[in-house]
Protein backbone atom coordinates (compact mmCIF):
# COMPACT_ATOMS: atom_id res chain seq x y z
CA UNK A 1 0.00 0.00 0.00
CA UNK A 2 3.22 2.30 -0.06
CA UNK A 3 4.06 3.48 -3.30
CA UNK A 4 7.65 4.96 -2.59
CA UNK A 5 8.52 7.71 -4.97
CA UNK A 6 11.70 9.18 -4.58
CA UNK A 7 11.64 13.01 -6.00
CA UNK A 8 15.28 12.90 -7.01
CA UNK A 9 13.83 9.80 -9.45
CA UNK A 10 10.88 8.76 -10.71
CA UNK A 11 8.99 11.93 -9.70
CA UNK A 12 12.40 14.14 -10.87
CA UNK A 13 12.02 12.51 -14.39
CA UNK A 14 8.00 13.68 -14.64
CA UNK A 15 9.15 16.87 -13.85
CA UNK A 16 10.23 17.19 -10.21
CA UNK A 17 13.54 18.82 -11.06
CA UNK A 18 13.81 22.73 -11.26
CA UNK A 19 15.93 24.67 -13.42
CA UNK A 20 15.72 28.03 -11.93
CA UNK A 21 16.16 31.21 -12.94
CA UNK A 22 20.06 29.96 -14.06
CA UNK A 23 18.23 27.71 -16.07
CA UNK A 24 18.11 27.70 -19.73
CA UNK A 25 16.35 25.97 -22.68
CA UNK A 26 17.79 23.56 -24.22
CA UNK A 27 16.49 21.36 -26.66
CA UNK A 28 12.48 20.62 -26.93
CA UNK A 29 11.60 18.57 -23.49
CA UNK A 30 14.13 19.56 -21.45
CA UNK A 31 15.88 22.55 -19.55
CA UNK A 32 19.17 22.40 -18.00
CA UNK A 33 19.79 23.04 -14.80
CA UNK A 34 22.26 25.07 -12.70
CA UNK A 35 24.24 21.94 -12.53
CA UNK A 36 23.85 21.58 -16.72
CA UNK A 37 22.35 18.87 -16.24
CA UNK A 38 19.73 18.40 -18.61
CA UNK A 39 16.11 17.61 -16.55
CA UNK A 40 12.31 18.03 -17.93
CA UNK A 41 11.09 21.40 -17.94
CA UNK A 42 8.65 22.41 -14.55
CA UNK A 43 5.74 24.54 -14.27
CA UNK A 44 8.49 26.88 -12.60
CA UNK A 45 10.21 26.82 -16.25
CA UNK A 46 6.87 27.51 -17.57
CA UNK A 47 5.94 30.69 -15.38
CA UNK A 48 9.71 32.28 -16.07
CA UNK A 49 9.85 31.64 -19.98
CA UNK A 50 6.10 33.29 -20.16
CA UNK A 51 6.42 35.78 -17.97
CA UNK A 52 3.76 35.08 -15.09
CA UNK A 53 3.21 33.53 -11.72
CA UNK A 54 2.82 29.50 -10.81
CA UNK A 55 -0.51 30.13 -10.36
CA UNK A 56 -1.45 31.74 -13.81
CA UNK A 57 0.40 28.62 -14.98
CA UNK A 58 -1.65 26.51 -12.78
CA UNK A 59 -4.76 28.46 -14.20
CA UNK A 60 -3.71 27.57 -17.72
CA UNK A 61 -3.10 24.00 -17.73
CA UNK A 62 -6.70 23.10 -15.61
CA UNK A 63 -8.59 25.92 -18.17
CA UNK A 64 -9.75 28.02 -15.62
CA UNK A 65 -11.69 30.53 -17.68
CA UNK A 66 -10.47 34.06 -15.99
CA UNK A 67 -6.92 33.90 -17.55
CA UNK A 68 -6.54 36.83 -20.44
CA UNK A 69 -6.66 35.86 -23.95
CA UNK A 70 -2.83 37.14 -24.69
CA UNK A 71 -1.96 35.77 -20.66
CA UNK A 72 -2.76 32.26 -22.49
CA UNK A 73 -1.71 31.98 -25.34
CA UNK A 74 1.66 33.04 -24.13
CA UNK A 75 1.74 30.61 -21.65
CA UNK A 76 0.60 27.94 -24.06
CA UNK A 77 3.71 29.16 -26.21
CA UNK A 78 5.91 28.28 -23.08
CA UNK A 79 4.41 25.20 -22.74
CA UNK A 80 5.21 23.73 -26.25
CA UNK A 81 8.31 25.57 -26.53
CA UNK A 82 9.65 24.09 -23.30
CA UNK A 83 7.80 20.64 -24.24
CA UNK A 84 6.08 20.71 -20.12
CA UNK A 85 3.18 18.25 -20.17
CA UNK A 86 1.15 18.15 -17.44
CA UNK A 87 -0.51 15.12 -15.42
CA UNK A 88 -3.64 14.98 -16.45
CA UNK A 89 -4.26 11.44 -17.11
CA UNK A 90 -6.11 10.67 -14.23
CA UNK A 91 -9.06 12.48 -14.87
CA UNK A 92 -10.51 10.44 -17.82
CA UNK A 93 -11.12 7.70 -15.34
CA UNK A 94 -14.84 7.45 -15.17
CA UNK A 95 -14.87 7.21 -11.57
CA UNK A 96 -12.93 11.13 -11.61
CA UNK A 97 -11.53 9.15 -8.40
CA UNK A 98 -7.98 7.83 -8.28
CA UNK A 99 -8.22 6.02 -5.07
CA UNK A 100 -4.70 7.76 -4.11
CA UNK A 101 -4.10 10.04 -1.80
CA UNK A 102 -0.52 12.22 -1.98
CA UNK A 103 1.72 12.94 0.94
CA UNK A 104 4.51 15.44 1.35
CA UNK A 105 7.02 14.55 4.20
CA UNK A 106 10.67 16.67 4.22
CA UNK A 107 12.66 13.57 4.91
CA UNK A 108 11.99 9.64 5.82
CA UNK A 109 15.46 9.23 7.41
CA UNK A 110 14.03 11.11 10.54
CA UNK A 111 11.79 9.39 13.24
CA UNK A 112 9.70 11.88 13.60
CA UNK A 113 8.71 11.83 10.15
CA UNK A 114 8.32 8.40 9.32
CA UNK A 115 5.93 7.87 12.76
CA UNK A 116 3.59 10.01 10.82
CA UNK A 117 4.43 8.01 7.88
CA UNK A 118 3.16 4.69 9.25
CA UNK A 119 0.10 6.04 10.68
CA UNK A 120 -0.70 7.23 7.30
CA UNK A 121 -0.05 4.25 5.81
CA UNK A 122 -2.02 2.55 8.41
CA UNK A 123 -5.09 4.51 8.24
CA UNK A 124 -4.91 4.40 3.74
CA UNK A 125 -4.74 0.80 4.14
CA UNK A 126 -7.64 0.11 5.95
CA UNK A 127 -9.67 2.27 3.87
CA UNK A 128 -8.19 0.07 0.50
CA UNK A 129 -6.56 3.59 -0.64
CA UNK A 130 -2.46 3.99 -1.57
CA UNK A 131 -0.65 7.23 -1.16
CA UNK A 132 2.28 8.31 -3.37
CA UNK A 133 5.25 9.79 -1.12
CA UNK A 134 7.09 12.34 -2.55
CA UNK A 135 10.24 14.44 -0.12
CA UNK A 136 10.97 17.30 -0.67
CA UNK A 137 14.55 17.85 1.56
CA UNK A 138 12.93 21.38 2.52
CA UNK A 139 13.49 22.30 -0.93
CA UNK A 140 10.87 25.22 -1.11
CA UNK A 141 10.52 24.81 -5.12
CA UNK A 142 10.20 21.05 -4.57
CA UNK A 143 7.41 21.47 -2.30
CA UNK A 144 5.64 23.94 -4.69
CA UNK A 145 6.12 21.74 -7.86
CA UNK A 146 4.94 18.29 -6.40
CA UNK A 147 1.55 20.31 -5.02
CA UNK A 148 1.38 21.57 -8.18
CA UNK A 149 1.83 18.14 -10.04
CA UNK A 150 -0.30 15.92 -8.02
CA UNK A 151 -3.24 18.24 -6.98
CA UNK A 152 -3.55 18.22 -11.34
CA UNK A 153 -5.30 14.91 -11.34
CA UNK A 154 -2.49 12.59 -9.88
CA UNK A 155 -3.83 11.84 -6.97
CA UNK A 156 -7.74 13.25 -4.72
CA UNK A 157 -5.98 14.76 -2.27
CA UNK A 158 -2.99 16.26 -0.59
CA UNK A 159 -1.70 15.52 3.10
CA UNK A 160 1.45 17.83 3.34
CA UNK A 161 3.34 17.36 6.77
CA UNK A 162 5.24 20.25 8.36
CA UNK A 163 5.23 22.48 5.16
CA UNK A 164 7.49 25.37 5.04
CA UNK A 165 6.52 27.40 2.36
CA UNK A 166 2.61 27.18 2.64
CA UNK A 167 2.14 30.89 0.91
CA UNK A 168 3.93 29.67 -2.17
CA UNK A 169 0.67 27.44 -3.18
CA UNK A 170 -1.99 26.86 -0.63
CA UNK A 171 -4.19 30.05 -2.35
CA UNK A 172 -4.17 28.14 -5.42
CA UNK A 173 -5.59 25.00 -3.50
CA UNK A 174 -7.85 26.94 -2.32
CA UNK A 175 -9.22 28.69 -5.63
CA UNK A 176 -9.18 25.28 -7.28
CA UNK A 177 -10.94 23.44 -4.06
CA UNK A 178 -8.45 20.74 -4.31
CA UNK A 179 -8.98 18.89 -0.71
CA UNK A 180 -5.66 19.15 1.51
CA UNK A 181 -4.89 18.45 5.30
CA UNK A 182 -1.66 19.91 6.86
CA UNK A 183 -0.15 18.34 9.38
CA UNK A 184 1.97 19.78 12.41
CA UNK A 185 1.54 23.03 11.25
CA UNK A 186 1.23 25.77 14.21
CA UNK A 187 1.21 29.15 12.17
CA UNK A 188 -2.08 31.07 11.41
CA UNK A 189 -3.90 28.97 8.33
CA UNK A 190 -7.13 30.54 7.68
CA UNK A 191 -9.28 28.21 4.89
CA UNK A 192 -7.19 25.27 5.96
CA UNK A 193 -7.61 22.00 7.72
CA UNK A 194 -4.95 21.37 10.36
CA UNK A 195 -3.96 18.19 12.71
CA UNK A 196 -1.23 18.69 15.13
CA UNK A 197 -0.29 18.29 19.09
CA UNK A 198 -0.93 20.79 21.71
CA UNK A 199 2.91 21.73 21.48
CA UNK A 200 2.35 24.82 24.16
CA UNK A 201 0.30 22.80 26.72
CA UNK A 202 3.11 19.92 26.59
CA UNK A 203 6.00 22.07 26.75
CA UNK A 204 3.81 23.47 29.99
CA UNK A 205 3.74 20.01 31.27
CA UNK A 206 7.34 19.26 31.09
CA UNK A 207 8.39 22.65 32.38
CA UNK A 208 6.14 22.15 35.70
CA UNK A 209 7.31 19.14 35.86
CA UNK A 210 11.22 20.24 36.22
CA UNK A 211 9.65 22.96 39.10
CA UNK A 212 8.25 20.79 40.88
CA UNK A 213 11.45 18.82 41.16
CA UNK A 214 13.51 21.94 42.35
CA UNK A 215 14.65 23.27 39.21
CA UNK A 216 14.69 27.45 39.06
CA UNK A 217 17.72 27.55 36.16
CA UNK A 218 15.75 25.67 33.18
CA UNK A 219 17.80 25.88 29.66
CA UNK A 220 15.33 25.93 26.64
CA UNK A 221 16.48 24.88 23.34
CA UNK A 222 14.57 25.92 20.24
CA UNK A 223 13.70 24.92 16.78
CA UNK A 224 13.62 26.10 13.45
CA UNK A 225 12.76 29.98 13.54
CA UNK A 226 10.60 29.45 10.72
CA UNK A 227 8.18 26.26 12.32
CA UNK A 228 5.19 27.20 13.97
CA UNK A 229 5.83 24.70 16.87
CA UNK A 230 9.29 26.36 17.41
CA UNK A 231 7.26 29.71 18.92
CA UNK A 232 4.08 27.69 20.46
CA UNK A 233 6.50 25.57 22.40
CA UNK A 234 9.27 28.70 23.38
CA UNK A 235 6.00 30.71 24.69
CA UNK A 236 4.44 27.57 26.10
CA UNK A 237 8.19 27.77 28.46
CA UNK A 238 8.22 31.41 28.68
CA UNK A 239 4.20 31.22 30.28
CA UNK A 240 5.20 28.34 33.30
CA UNK A 241 8.32 30.37 34.05
CA UNK A 242 5.76 33.18 34.69
CA UNK A 243 3.22 31.32 36.39
CA UNK A 244 6.14 29.93 38.82
CA UNK A 245 7.60 33.31 39.87
CA UNK A 246 10.85 32.47 37.83
CA UNK A 247 12.25 34.61 35.83
CA UNK A 248 12.45 34.91 32.11
CA UNK A 249 16.58 35.12 31.35
CA UNK A 250 17.19 34.93 27.53
CA UNK A 251 20.30 33.57 28.77
CA UNK A 252 18.91 30.42 28.91
CA UNK A 253 17.13 30.49 25.24
CA UNK A 254 19.70 29.00 22.38
CA UNK A 255 18.47 28.88 18.71
CA UNK A 256 18.19 25.57 17.93
CA UNK A 257 16.96 23.62 14.10
CA UNK A 258 15.69 20.12 15.72
CA UNK A 259 18.49 18.65 14.88
CA UNK A 260 21.17 16.63 17.27
CA UNK A 261 24.30 18.54 15.92
CA UNK A 262 22.94 21.86 16.77
CA UNK A 263 21.37 20.20 20.15
CA UNK A 264 25.06 19.61 20.92
CA UNK A 265 26.19 23.09 20.47
CA UNK A 266 23.61 24.66 21.83
CA UNK A 267 24.07 22.84 24.79
CA UNK A 268 27.58 23.50 25.01
CA UNK A 269 26.74 27.37 24.71
CA UNK A 270 24.42 27.20 28.10
CA UNK A 271 27.04 24.85 29.88
CA UNK A 272 29.19 27.86 29.04
CA UNK A 273 27.24 30.49 31.05
CA UNK A 274 28.65 31.49 34.53
CA UNK A 275 25.48 29.71 36.27
CA UNK A 276 24.30 27.27 34.07
CA UNK A 277 21.14 25.55 33.85
CA UNK A 278 20.49 22.42 35.99
CA UNK A 279 18.24 21.50 33.67
CA UNK A 280 17.05 21.87 29.92
CA UNK A 281 14.63 21.53 27.41
CA UNK A 282 15.32 20.47 23.92
CA UNK A 283 12.30 21.08 21.44
CA UNK A 284 12.57 17.87 20.09
CA UNK A 285 14.24 14.59 20.92
CA UNK A 286 16.55 14.64 18.40
CA UNK A 287 18.14 17.85 19.88
CA UNK A 288 17.63 16.22 23.20
CA UNK A 289 20.11 13.40 21.81
CA UNK A 290 22.50 16.38 21.38
CA UNK A 291 22.47 17.67 24.47
CA UNK A 292 23.08 13.85 26.45
CA UNK A 293 26.26 14.09 23.83
CA UNK A 294 27.36 17.35 25.24
CA UNK A 295 27.00 16.84 28.70
CA UNK A 296 28.77 13.77 28.90
CA UNK A 297 31.48 15.74 27.10
CA UNK A 298 31.15 18.04 29.47
CA UNK A 299 31.98 15.53 32.21
CA UNK A 300 28.80 15.48 33.35
CA UNK A 301 26.05 12.83 34.51
CA UNK A 302 22.58 12.91 33.59
CA UNK A 303 20.39 13.49 35.53
CA UNK A 304 22.75 13.86 38.72
CA UNK A 305 24.10 17.19 37.21
CA UNK A 306 21.47 18.29 34.26
CA UNK A 307 18.28 17.08 33.72
CA UNK A 308 17.07 16.52 30.26
CA UNK A 309 13.66 16.77 28.58
CA UNK A 310 12.61 16.26 25.15
CA UNK A 311 9.80 16.37 22.94
CA UNK A 312 8.27 14.27 20.34
CA UNK A 313 9.02 10.76 22.02
CA UNK A 314 10.32 9.23 18.57
CA UNK A 315 11.07 4.94 19.49
CA UNK A 316 15.10 6.14 19.96
CA UNK A 317 13.99 8.28 23.45
CA UNK A 318 13.79 4.78 25.03
CA UNK A 319 17.09 3.23 23.91
CA UNK A 320 19.37 5.46 24.30
CA UNK A 321 21.31 6.16 27.90
CA UNK A 322 20.17 7.38 30.19
CA UNK A 323 16.59 6.85 28.45
CA UNK A 324 14.88 10.20 27.69
CA UNK A 325 12.41 11.79 29.43
CA UNK A 326 9.86 13.62 26.87
CA UNK A 327 6.38 15.23 25.72
CA UNK A 328 4.83 12.78 23.45
CA UNK A 329 3.17 13.52 20.24
CA UNK A 330 0.90 10.94 19.04
CA UNK A 331 2.56 10.78 15.56
CA UNK A 332 0.70 7.95 14.22
CA UNK A 333 -2.02 9.29 15.35
CA UNK A 334 -1.83 12.89 13.78
CA UNK A 335 -1.40 10.84 10.64
CA UNK A 336 -4.56 8.35 10.93
CA UNK A 337 -6.76 11.26 11.92
CA UNK A 338 -5.32 13.45 8.68
CA UNK A 339 -6.37 10.17 6.29
CA UNK A 340 -9.71 10.07 8.11
CA UNK A 341 -10.18 14.18 7.70
CA UNK A 342 -9.20 13.78 3.81
CA UNK A 343 -11.59 11.43 3.20
CA UNK A 344 -14.20 13.22 4.97
CA UNK A 345 -13.48 16.32 2.44
CA UNK A 346 -13.53 13.85 -0.36
CA UNK A 347 -16.91 12.82 0.55
CA UNK A 348 -18.29 16.45 1.86
CA UNK A 349 -16.37 18.86 -0.23
CA UNK A 350 -18.31 22.27 1.27
CA UNK A 351 -17.74 21.35 4.40
CA UNK A 352 -15.66 23.93 6.78
CA UNK A 353 -11.95 23.77 7.68
CA UNK A 354 -11.18 22.72 10.94
CA UNK A 355 -7.96 22.86 13.53
CA UNK A 356 -7.58 19.09 15.06
CA UNK A 357 -5.56 19.69 17.87
CA UNK A 358 -4.28 15.72 19.54
CA UNK A 359 -3.51 16.00 23.20
CA UNK A 360 0.41 15.18 23.88
CA UNK A 361 1.95 13.39 27.29
CA UNK A 362 3.77 13.43 29.28
CA UNK A 363 6.69 10.51 29.37
CA UNK A 364 9.17 10.00 32.36
CA UNK A 365 12.33 8.16 31.96
CA UNK A 366 15.48 8.55 33.48
CA UNK A 367 16.90 11.88 32.27
CA UNK A 368 15.45 13.57 35.04
CA UNK A 369 15.28 13.94 38.62
CA UNK A 370 15.83 17.08 41.53
CA UNK A 371 18.84 19.08 40.93
CA UNK A 372 22.00 18.31 43.63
Amino acid sequence: MLPFVKPDTKMARTGGGHAGPAGTRGRRGLVAGPDGRRVRPTIFDVARVAGVSYATVSRVVNSYAHVREDTRQRVQLAMRDLGYVAHTSARALASGRTQVIGLLAQEVDNAFFLAVIRGVDQQVSALDYDFMLCTTHARREKEAEYVARLSHGMVDGLLIVLPRDLPDYVEQLRAESFPFVLIDYDDSAPGCTVVNAANRSGTREAIRRLITLGHRRIGFITGRDNVGATHERLAGYREELLAAGLPLDPAYVVQGDFGEERGYSATCELLALPERPTAIFASSDMAAFGTLRAARAAGLLVPRDLSVIGFDDIPEASFVSPALTTVRQPLREMGRVAVRQLMSMLDAPRQPPTRLVLETELVERESTAPPR
